[in-house]
């Protein structure tokens, strides 16, 4: 069992046992230097203040923060432009990992990283994964590794997203979850489970929204299919449908508890994606909607919510359709995201062509934007596809859209 950092071992408490006072009290003052840098703080280690860059940061791979005005954590490759991911013949080949002792604890729990974890911290959490190049988002992401060092619930949660993110870069389209993944998720889940049934504090609040979007997103990202023909909904039905919407709906329970925008929340320069997320979709109609999809959802300009099941997934799913995949944002998919409840959602379970239709289309043009729903789109878009082109054949409506179809590449 390694030694905690705290503790020295015995051989240097004989050390120190015969060493003279004066030398003593010059150790413990040199341990309490005022110029270490601040990374060395955060990760409980002892800086050794060389300049411009501390031996510690530099095993580690991040810039040396004892001035002010350099970022906690940031990696070297963010300020130098180079890529900690090498690209091999389109795959994401792994760097050498870092060796510095890093750990994470609170009151209850310890877990030390070892070289790998360390080494994807690095690599992944040190930008945004959620949404690429949004400043906004990286801005939390490195407020949240932060954060981690002092929640372990968190820290298997971002390792367990950075995991993820890894195999989306790397896997072929059967590739399982990985020993990693299910190790760092299970502890995420298991932590905050346990956390929730103690009082929340307000310092607990943006660590405990964090883990609870990092499970959604594990949840979504991580069929348990290795192939189409093994996805819903191919295969026959079971407890597990749409377990990534039980999950969802699960965290938005959270919303009032943790308060995501309140002023102080490191989550506030995110309103403007939870504004689009929780925008009114339309109350009456069809504008907005493509024609063809309009006519094979049975709805016209006397529609509503009321008296046609798909009308806000038709108006959720269209605002995405006609932009470009760049333009896309997460704000939007997840637009989609929240209609998916009532009689919507009930069709959906019962594998009804139209609803599986809505969320095909969906499918499509969010997995190419948002990489976390690619993982799931990547089977269950041809499973939805083969599905209709097997068991509705005869709805020529629907076929339209699907590949070889009229309508397949009209807006994507």
């Amino acid at each position: 069992m390694a030694t905690h950092p705290h503790h020295p071992s015995r051989a240097s408490c004989a050390s120190m046992g015969s060493t003279r006072p004066r030398e003593v009290r010059e150790r413990k003052t040199l341990r309490r230097s005022r110029f270490g840098c601040r990374n060395c703080k955060l990760r409980k280690l002892k800086c050794d203040e060389s300049k411009p860059q501390c031996k510690r940061c530099s095993s580690f791979g991040v810039l040396c923060n004892f001035m002010s005005n350099i970022p906690d954590l940031q990696p070297i490759a963010a300020d130098t432009g180079k890529s900690l991911v090498v690209e091999v013949l389109g795959k994401a080949e792994l760097q050498p990992p870092v060796t510095s002792a890093v750990w994470t604890s609170d009151e209850s729990t310890f877990y030390q990283l070892n070289a790998r974890c360390q080494d994807f911290i690095t690599r992944y959490l040190g930008r945004s994964l959620i949404t690429p190049n949004d400043p906004n988002i990286i801005h939390v992401n490195r407020r949240l590794l932060r954060l981690a060092f002092t929640y372990p619930f968190l820290m298997h949660a971002s390792l367990a997203v950075a995991f993820t993110y890894d195999r989306h870069l790397n896997s072929s389209l059967g590739c399982r979850r990985t020993l990693e993944e299910c190790y760092h998720w299970s502890q995420s889940t298991a932590l905050l489970n346990r956390r929730l049934r103690e009082p929340i504090e307000a310092k607990d609040r943006d660590p405990i929204w964090a883990t609870a979007a990092a499970v959604a997103i594990l949840t979504f990202s991580s069929p348990d299919a290795r192939t189409p023909e093994e996805s819903w909904p191919l295969k026959s039905s079971g407890h597990s449908d749409l377990d990534w919407l039980r999950i969802s709906n699960g965290k938005m329970a959270l919303w009032h508890i943790v308060n995501p925008l309140r002023p102080d929340s490191l989550f506030h320069v995110m309103a403007a994606t939870f504004a689009v997320m929780h925008s009114p979709l339309p109350e009456r109609g069809i504008d907005g909607i493509p024609g063809a999809l309009a006519a094979v959802c049975l709805l016209n300009d006397s529609s509503t919510a009321r008296n046609n099941p798909y009308f806000h997934a038709a108006h959720g799913v269209s605002q995405i359709l006609v932009l470009p995949d760049s333009e896309v944002t997460t704000g939007q998919t997840q637009l989609f995201m929240r209609c998916i409840h009532g009689p919507f959602e009930d069709l959906l379970l019962k594998r009804d062509p139209v609803a599986l239709l809505l969320l095909y289309l969906w499918y499509r043009k969010a997995g190419r934007s948002i990489w976390w729903i690619e993982l799931r789109a990547r089977l269950e878009c041809p499973s939805i596809c083969s599905y209709l082109q097997l068991y509705h054949k005869g709805n020529v409506a629907v076929q339209a859209f699907l590949p070889g179809g009229a309508l397949a590449d009209r807006w994507y």
